[in-house]
């Protein structure tokens, strides 16, 4: 049972509910995801307290508890008075009990908690770790990209009192999002994987970036660790901190070394003068440095580093990540999830090194880049030296896109206006094709299963 209704009314401090005894499994905002035994959370737009300036009001959640009820749930908590047969816990504010519920939770675990930040790479090291740390105790951790301002307390929300490890991710679009949610998470450990120009046309510079990453360190706990990559500027931060660095470097706390750059990738970590060698499935060097910050971030929660390494080339990437698909003899790398202009850039040269056929990407412009556009598509271009063939989707990309020459296979507005019967047609088995771009190009369109889908109904 994850929530009692006496622990429900000490979390929301209220003193009397219309049933006095529930078991409550899990916990949704979502009627049509719930699961039976759920506890259904109708959220209902911006929260005085708990939100920042930019999060827009989104659909009233009173509006499904009637699905929500057909669906299992268990009980609602909701602040508009409703007519349910289930029972009811009546707030103020949805999004603000959430939190409180998120608070609790925090509260009354007494294992090892992780918060993860970064440009790219999060939800990436948020799975690694989760499998990791479920060989050695029992783990919990946000699913998907639940990593905003319902996300994360959500995800808190879930876990069980009695997890040994707690695993969440912490994003952000604008100043001021981070610290609000890391002293919420409260970590023990909080990790900040990289700092890339994702959102600068938010932010406005690659430092106020760094800084708005840097905040996670504002929810350590007394005696917390935090991670950083070796060569990021630590100005600014708190001068008692206790930092572990982790890199490619010598002089890394946590060194890294990349031995082999063929499939799979053969890496090296040293920690305390111990050195041990592992292997990743997939390759490129951004992955190469997410392996290490993810094997950083066990040492640092107390996790067995030795076994660690053993499992971690077993794991594969999340859908959307840089995973793989065989499909009619072709490599498709899925990377469609997201992108800035150093993770396309990383991609490109990792699509450049693969052996044999042809090399073709699917590049999307890049989104919340503001000013800095032009230049970073200009950049992004300028890296497909190595590669046969590239598809541009996007304003983006317009103007620069002559730089390709004859490597420039097509230009799109969007994913759908594609011509995929002609790029099927151009490809043969032995092609590998990256798709990568910002998730308003590719993965909100779900391209890759058109492509995938496309490639399969060729003839060749």
């Amino acid at each position: 049972m994850l929530w009692t209704s006496q622990e429900l009314n000490a979390a929301l401090n209220l003193r009397q509910t219309s049933c006095s005894e529930i078991g409550i499994h899990g916990v949704s905002i979502d009627s049509r995801t719930l699961s039976r035994g759920d506890l259904f959370i109708a959220l209902d737009g911006i929260s005085g307290k708990s939100l920042q300036h930019n999060i827009v009001k989104a659909r009233d959640g009173h509006k499904f508890i009637s699905a929500a009820e057909s669906n299992g749930a268990a009980a609602v908590i909701c602040s508009k008075k409703i007519e349910c047969k289930i029972p009811s816990f009546l707030v103020n504010d949805t999004l603000d009990a959430l939190w409180d519920l998120a608070k609790f939770a925090r509260d009354r675990m007494n294992g090892e908690v992780l918060a993860i930040t970064g440009s790219a790479g999060k939800t990436t090291s948020r799975a690694w770790l989760e499998q990791l740390l479920r060989a050695q105790g029992s783990a919990h951790a946000s699913v998907a990209s639940y990593n905003n301002h319902w996300g994360v307390p959500l995800s808190l929300s879930r876990m069980p009192a009695d997890a040994d490890y707690g695993i969440f991710e912490v994003g952000m679009n604008h100043r001021g999002e981070i610290a609000p949610l890391s002293m919420l998470i409260r970590p023990q450990v909080a990790l900040v994987l990289n700092v890339l120009p994702a959102h600068i046309g938010h932010l406005g510079t690659l430092n106020a970036i760094r800084r708005e990453k840097l905040d996670i360190s504002k929810g350590l706990v007394s005696g917390g660790t935090l991670l950083l990559p070796f060569d990021l500027d630590q100005t600014g931060l708190a001068k008692d901190l206790n930092i572990l660095t982790f890199g490619l470097s010598d002089d890394a706390d946590i060194s890294g070394k990349i031995i082999e750059r063929n499939d799979p990738w053969l890496l090296e970590v040293k920690v305390n003068q111990e050195r041990f060698e592992f292997s990743i499935q997939s390759g490129g060097e951004h992955l190469a440095k997410t392996a290490l910050a993810t094997l950083a971030a066990v040492y640092a929660l107390g996790g067995n580093l030795h076994t660690a390494v053993k499992d971690i080339d077993k794991l594969g990437l999340p859908s959307g990540r840089g995973n793989l698909l065989n499909v009619s003899g072709r490599c498709i790398i899925d990377d469609s999830y997201n992108a800035n202009v150093v993770s396309m850039q990383c991609a490109i040269d990792n699509l450049g090194r693969k052996p044999g056929g042809k090399k073709i990407a699917l590049l999307g412009e890049m989104k919340e880049v503001g000013d800095h556009g032009p230049p970073m598509h200009h950049d992004v271009l300028m890296s497909c030296e190595k590669l046969d063939a590239v598809i541009t989707v996007g304003r983006g990309f317009y103007d620069s896109r002559e730089i390709l020459g004859t490597r420039l296979l097509q230009h799109a507005e969007s994913s759908g206006d594609i011509d995929l019967d002609s790029l099927v047609a151009y490809t043969e088995p032995g092609d590998t094709i990256l798709v990568k771009g910002s998730n308003a190009i590719f993965w909100r369109h779900q391209f890759v299963d058109s492509l995938v889908s496309a490639m399969k109904n060729s003839r060749t």
